[in-house]
């Protein structure tokens, strides 16, 4: 007992230095190097490359990148589809989800799941119950055939299947960069798993929309996912039509059934389901009456605001309300089966509008998104925005100034080449520079998947680690609010957080992290506490800690736990 509260103290002692250290900038200075990528780099720079292009290194990363070369990584890391993916693939397997398209999706794991609640419902009411939602958690469960439970398993595989490749592929994909710009492009273009059916669409939106155009062109990657049904319903564009259409329908009793799903035509009774109505921004999530149809600003707004612009690109409420006229009629086809991306004529406003001083001629059509999309994607606001959050993401929460100039420069002259604004980052003083080093608080995520990394460890099972993520503050692919997860330090550093880290850190060390087995005895050298903490100081952190960790390693019991303290160590915190 005794010698529990013993390592409890010393791990709560540890997450109270981390705190500290974080918050206070207390952390080692790597010498300035000289513009370019360093053609004799020391290990400390090429563990700083591998933190910031990738999740950390593994056992012998350091020694492969030395062998062939610093800027050799670099562009081999800028070239992916250069790089053969063997290991992942195998680890990916297990899956059944992942290759599968939204339709397929919607067909067997969600629509199904979907009937068997309703029918549940209506036993209940026939039971006597008013409605499934007056049922007591116990009526609930007794409601739980085998058949739905089985049911719901699988729809909640979906998600889970996904949230497990995004740890693995992080771990252990060779792609290092292509992982963390979609994991970026996925925060910066991002949706919501929980709101409504935006789940049945994620697999794709991550898989064939962001994924593939992860170090491309701008342009591309905007359009795709202005056209993805994932953002269409996560920012309810898909409902968004001309205020007059209503109207005009009623008139001309276009489809009486509503061949599109209803969003025209005559109405019909709201059943529950799969796509249940999405309430407008500032609107109650529950309605008694349907809200009249009409221009939804939700898309427009963030499209602007958050995905090209940026608060203070000189965007007008004005610009809002005509770049949402413009996305009228970009809707979803038989959303109820997970169906594509279809524009709507009957929905679109098909008047003038005026976006950003460009005027869009009447009668463009599907063209007036299309034409908003190229303002966008080629104003200069845009490069320097986009450019700011890759500054902010690579070097530093307060980007320099210079660099992110340099990089806009770069995104223009390229036409929005992703891959080229990254060069530049990537080759300039700044990402070298003393400032830049151990700059960086990793995000929950970072700080799983860089732990596995350095201890060698082996995931058979990668729910445990997405569920970690979820108690220490980063659920995958359930960020709310359209910001997308905060890429700074005041986002992550609290002592309860890093206490957890530290507990985490612990399990995955002493090989109690369900499904994880620890490769202590193969990667780490395990005989004593003092050459687990040698191989991992020199392995992860280039031998580069204050006298502080020092002295805090030096109290380790055992091989488990200095494992542990160096895992939770403020160095290893920071990348």
């Amino acid at each position: 007992m005794n010698s529990l509260i013993s390592r409890r103290f010393r791990l709560v002692a540890a997450a109270a230095l981390a705190v500290a250290a974080l918050a206070g900038g207390e952390r080692a200075r790597a010498d300035r190097v000289p513009a370019g990528v360093p053609k004799n780099p020391d290990d400390r720079t090429i563990l700083h490359v591998l933190n910031r292009l990738g999740f950390g290194a593994r056992p012998g990363d350091v020694e492969r990148v030395r062998r062939i070369g610093l800027d050799a990584y670099i562009e081999q890391q800028l070239h992916p589809d250069r790089i053969p993916e063997t290991t992942i693939a195998s680890r990916l397997a297990q899956f059944e989800t992942l290759g599968k398209s939204s339709g397929e999706l919607a067909r067997d794991y969600f629509v199904p799941a979907m009937e068997a609640r309703q029918r549940a419902q209506r036993q209940a009411a026939a039971d006597g119950q008013k409605d499934a939602a007056a049922a007591s958690g116990d009526d609930a469960k007794r409601m739980r055939t085998p058949e739905q439970m089985e049911l719901q398993r699988k729809e909640r595989a979906v998600l889970a299947e996904l949230s497990e490749q995004k740890i693995l592929r992080a771990a252990y994909s060779d792609r290092q960069l292509e992982e963390v710009m979609t994991d970026f492009w996925f925060n910066h273009f991002n949706v919501f798993a929980g709101k409504g059916p935006t789940q049945v669409y994620l697999t794709e939106y991550e898989r064939d929309v962001i994924r593939p155009r992860a170090l491309g062109r701008f342009h591309d990657l905007l359009d795709a996912t202005a056209t993805s049904p994932a953002m269409l319903f996560y920012l309810d564009n898909w409902q968004s039509v001309d205020p007059d259409m209503e109207a005009r329908v009623a008139r001309e009793r276009l489809q009486p059934r509503g061949g599109f799903g209803s969003p025209f035509g005559r109405p019909r009774m709201r059943r529950p389901g799969l796509f249940p109505p999405q309430p407008r921004a500032g609107q109650p999530a529950a309605n008694a009456q349907r809200p009249k149809r009409g221009l939804n600003e939700n898309y427009g707004r963030e499209l602007m605001e958050l995905h090209t612009l940026g608060v203070d690109g000189g965007y007008t409420q004005h610009d809002v309300v005509d770049v949402a006229r413009c996305f009228t009629g970009w809707t979803i086809a038989n959303p109820r089966q997970g169906g594509g991306f279809r524009f709507e004529p009957r929905m679109h406003d098909a008047g003038p509008k005026v976006v950003l001083g460009h005027k869009i001629k009447a009668g463009g059509g599907r063209d007036d998104g299309e034409h908003v999309l190229d303002i966008l994607a080629k104003h200069p606001a845009t490069a320097r925005f986009i450019s700011t959050k890759l500054v902010r993401r690579f070097v530093s929460d307060t980007p320099p100034p210079s660099l992110v100039s340099r990089a806009a420069a770069r995104f223009q002259q390229t036409d929005g080449n992703i891959r080229e604004v990254l060069k530049t980052i990537f080759t300039s003083p700044e990402f070298y520079a003393a400032d830049a080093y151990r700059a960086k608080v990793k995000s929950p995520f970072e700080f799983i998947v860089s732990a596995v990394r350095a201890t060698g460890a082996d995931v058979q099972n990668a729910l445990p680690l997405v569920q970690t993520a979820r108690q220490l503050g980063e659920p995958l692919y359930m960020c709310q609010p359209p910001t997308g997860y905060k890429d700074t330090a005041d986002a992550w550093v609290n002592t309860g957080a890093l206490l957890n880290r530290m507990n985490f850190a612990l399990a995955l060390a002493s090989g109690k992290m369900r499904g994880v087995e620890a490769a202590a005895n193969a990667a780490v050298p395990a005989a004593t506490a003092e050459s687990v903490r040698t191989y991992l100081v020199d392995a992860v952190l280039a031998n580069d800690i204050s006298s502080a960790t020092q002295s805090t390693l030096a109290k380790a019991l055992d091989p488990r736990q200095a494992a542990a303290l160096v895992l939770g160590s403020p160095e290893f915190q920071r990348r």
